[in-house]
Formats: structure tokens, sequence, C-alpha cells
């Protein structure tokens, strides 16, 4: 049930990303899954990822190492699939890239050591509480 909890929150994080791209363009037509990732599926964020979870979590350099091989391929898996299917939309790409996420998050939990699943679990609870509030948040 933890773990569900943490790939959840974790797809929340990755969704709001693409949620928040996902702006009418030209006419109002929606931007594929591609054009919305883009600015968010970046080597950058690999790195502002794995600095979140190092912080949030207490990783140890070797830990570190590890989960940054692990946010590379997550990120090269998601490219794929956008290379593959470059017209589509996120809703259609939706459930293959949940479960490339599912499969990182519970790679990167079989990593952690009981004290960091306890932090992991805190971690949740803030993201999951944070996205309450946003949704509760009148529009701007």
């Amino acid at each position: 049930m933890r773990f569900r909890r943490f790939a959840v929150a974790y797809g929340v994080v990755l969704m709001l990303g693409m949620a928040g791209l996902a702006v009418a363009q030209d006419g109002g037509q929606q931007p594929s899954a591609r054009e919305q990732l883009q600015h968010i599926h970046t080597p950058q964020s690999i790195d502002q990822k794995l600095a979140s979870l190092t912080k949030d979590l207490e990783l140890t350099p070797e830990q570190q190492r590890q989960v940054r091989s692990l946010l590379q391929e997550h990120h090269d898996k998601i490219q794929a699939v956008l290379d593959k299917n470059p017209k589509a939309s996120r809703q259609e790409l939706g459930p293959q890239i949940h479960a490339i996420s599912d499969e990182t998050h519970h790679k990167i939990h079989a990593l952690l050591t009981d004290h960091q699943k306890e932090l992991e679990k805190a971690m949740v609870q803030r993201e999951h509480h944070g996205e309450e509030n946003r949704r509760s948040a009148p529009p701007s």
C-alpha cells in the first residue's frame, strides 16, 4: 500500500507537469504528448528529481548513483514511447507512461532503507496535501 501511494504521488507530479502544458494552441488544438513533455522531460529534470529525492529521502552517494541510472532509464523509455507515437495525445499515452513510472518507482523503493521508507511516507503525504490544496484553490 505504501508503495502504491509513492507511485501515485510521483505519477501525479509527472501528470501535473503535463497537464499544465496542455493549453490550447493553434486554433484550440491540444498539443501532442511529445510537445507537452519536451518542456519538462529533460536531462535537467533528472538532475532536479535526483536532488529532490536526495534531500527528501537522505539518499547515500551509492543510492544517488543508482537512482540517477533509474531516472535516466525512465527518461529513455518515455522518450522511446514518444518517438514511436509522435502524434499521440497525453490521454492516449497515459497508460504506457504510467506503467513506466510505476516500474521506476518500484525499483527506487526497493533501494530504500526502512528509515528512508518512513521519510518517503512523509514526502508522499506532503505531496498529496499539496495536490489537494492546488485542486481546491480558485483559478488565477
